[in-house]
């Protein structure tokens, strides 16, 4: 995992953050297009005490529905959830700073529930928050991201947006993993950065966007910090012959297509609706 950055691992993570920037910085992907990148920006993101994420919504959300915030699995306040462990309904005070588009913070958000989280499959906490999309966007003229429910593409020019950092990582979507296993957990079809994005502990939930679209294809995650198999903060891939690769440096995500069918009127979520494929508690 890209680790949280809680006070028991900030001196592990520190050292790998370098001198990473409090303040906007885009890293470009090395011959892309700046044009596609400059539309990238914080609008609609958060920072948590120890992660990133965003404020979300799918395409049949309404703007009177109560908004949601997403982040990963291992960034819930009350811990790592086990493998194969699904949480719903978890009551959460947790809080959130909204970013606008130049990663300035403008409000403190709050949630009052876990609607979903887990860390079987996939990697991914998903937060009600006590106000709508339509007084976010009133108050302070900030509309959520939108959750593609297509599946991501291969070359897709991304860049992967933390609100922890308030910096932007630029590069493609190399390809899919058919199983990404660290330590005790497992994930399908995870996303495969090149390399141009190097993310760092603290990016862990942040939205991953496609360039051309505006919308989130995935959830940043992971990377392999020091060549290890299959070890914690060192996932490996795993083939559908069973055959295990490790490419150190090289980081990931969750996908997220998957989500929207699982979240109907008032954005309230149902895992046996049709389509939602999400694990079950």
């Amino acid at each position: 995992m890209k680790k949280p950055l809680g006070a028991a691992l900030f001196a592990l993570v520190i050292a790998g953050a370098g001198a990473a920037p409090a303040v906007a910085a885009p890293v470009p992907t090395e011959g892309a297009a700046s044009p596609a990148v400059k539309a990238v920006n914080f609008a609609g993101t958060v920072s948590l005490s120890n992660c990133s994420g965003s404020v979300v919504r799918f395409p049949n959300s309404a703007d009177s529905d109560p908004a949601l915030v997403m982040t990963n699995g291992h960034c819930l306040e009350t811990g790592f959830p086990e493998p194969g462990e699904v949480i719903t309904g978890q009551s959460s005070s947790r809080s959130f700073g909204l970013l606008n588009s130049s990663g300035s913070r403008v409000a403190t958000l709050r949630a009052n529930q876990v609607v979903y989280s887990t860390m079987t499959d996939t990697d991914v906490t998903i937060y009600r928050l006590t106000t709508t999309y339509a007084a976010i966007k009133s108050s302070y003229g900030i509309s959520p991201l939108t959750v593609q429910n297509t599946h991501p593409t291969a070359g897709t020019a991304i860049t992967v947006v933390s609100g922890y950092w308030k910096r932007t990582y630029a590069c493609n979507i190399d390809g899919f993993v058919y199983r990404l296993k660290e330590g005790d957990w497992t994930w399908k079809d995870s996303v495969r950065y090149t390399s141009a994005c190097q993310t760092i502990g603290g990016t862990s939930g942040s939205p991953v966007i496609d360039n051309a679209t505006g919308k989130v294809v995935a959830v940043n995650n992971t990377g392999n910090e020091d060549g290890e198999r299959c070890t914690e903060n060192n996932p490996c891939e795993v083939d559908e012959s069973g055959n295990v690769t490790v490419r150190q440096g090289i980081n990931y995500a969750e996908e997220t297509y998957q989500i929207p069918a699982c979240f109907g009127t008032g954005n309230k979520l149902d895992l046996n609706a049709s389509g939602c494929v999400l694990p079950k508690p």
